[in-house]
């Protein structure tokens, strides 16, 4: 019970967390839950107290959202191996977290460098005269223009054109000049790269199939399990808040919803998860972290036009009773039952007869 109006507020203070605390604990014991919670027992109010000196917050009218959390990593967006594509020995390798960009080198072999190109298809076939139409000869043309070396109709069809293009970019690149590309001197990859790990070193054999680099894109992204009994919570597209290390907070959307795959918890125990991918509104507020913890809050439940206060504003009437202490124009208070509804972002949505937007209500002093 909280203590009378001729104790100090202070006391008061530590009765009303205490008091509270217990009241908010037995709900979630009985399977009330905090969002579910309302007061029971007699809607009249307490008699007005004498004068307080106390802090204060108003009473609300607005939005309430509710947030569901759960523990994600921020990293870079698709990881993935590249594989030698031809043998000899590796002579030179970029370094780690490097970035390569279209047409410059991701390593050598025998002193003869292997170039990053764009598209979405691997190498599968020497790029050379006489050779079938098809995607990844556009992809080539496409590449061998953005980079100055190709102005014909960039359609798929191996011509004299796209052979003298090739002749340009190995004479520019100090390349034996051919018009040919033999299959595991270039790779294409969808975008610009970035250098994750080093899966050889200088010195060693490469061959085909043989893991040389580990890469990603450049973009971060974030990846979390979401539990099966929130799945209703992960829709592609989702707006979604991001919690950073450093105690900051940035926007993302999903980007990806998976299918239901069983993992190991941090206690051992395994349990079904739907894995989701976050994709950052602004990849900047991510700054220099490579990876790291983050937690991730999916909006849950909202309610609109309603009263709150701060959850520190409830206090126990009773053991069954919630209640706001009101602040009168002349400085005295009084003690309302109320209703809560929703507890979300450090506010608690209240309803009751005496209580209206704008009123001050006691707060527990910082």
């Amino acid at each position: 019970m909280r203590q009378r109006a001729s104790q100090t507020h202070g006391g008061a203070s530590r009765v009303r967390r205490w008091t509270v605390g217990a009241a908010v604990a037995a709900l979630l014991v009985t399977g009330g839950g905090l969002a579910g919670a309302y007061a029971i027992g007699s809607s009249t109010a307490a008699p007005a107290q004498k004068k307080v000196d106390a802090a204060t917050a108003r009473i609300e009218r607005g939005t309430l959202s509710g947030t569901t959390k759960a523990s994600g990593t921020l990293e870079y967006a698709d990881a993935h191996d590249v594989n030698a594509g031809l043998g000899g020995v590796i002579t030179s390798l970029p370094a780690a977290g490097a970035q390569i960009g279209l047409g410059q080198q991701l390593y050598a072999v025998d002193n003869v460098p292997v170039y990053l190109f764009h598209g979405s298809l691997p190498v599968w076939r020497s790029f050379q005269p006489g050779m079938a139409d098809g995607p990844d000869v556009k992809q080539l043309e496409d590449d061998l223009a953005t980079l100055g070396y190709f102005s014909g109709n960039a359609d798929g069809t191996f011509t004299w054109a796209t052979s003298n293009a090739i002749k340009k970019w190995q004479r520019a690149t100090g390349q034996v000049v051919t018009g040919s590309i033999e299959p595991g001197r270039i790779v294409f990859q969808p975008t610009d790269v970035r250098v994750s790990t080093l899966d050889a070193s200088v010195g060693s054999n490469a061959g085909p199939g043989v893991p040389v680099l580990s890469l990603t894109g450049l973009d971060k992204q974030v990846k979390v399990n979401v539990r099966l009994s929130d799945q209703a919570l992960a829709k592609v597209g989702g707006k979604v808040s991001i919690d950073l290390p450093d105690g900051s907070s940035t926007a993302g959307v999903i980007a990806s919803v998976g299918v239901p795959t069983e993992v190991d918890d941090a206690t051992g125990q395994k349990s079904v998860m739907i894995p989701v991918v976050v994709a950052l509104d602004d990849p900047a507020a991510a700054g220099d972290l490579q990876q790291a913890s983050v937690t991730v809050d999916f909006p849950s439940e909202t309610r609109e036009n309603v009263l709150s206060v701060p959850i520190d504003a409830l206090l126990a009437i009773s053991a069954s009773t919630f209640g706001v202490e009101i602040v009168n124009a002349n400085g005295t208070t009084r003690r309302v039952p109320v209703k809560t509804g929703l507890f979300a972002g450090g506010r608690v949505e209240v309803s009751g007869d005496g209580i209206s937007a704008g009123q001050n209500v006691v707060v527990p002093a910082a």
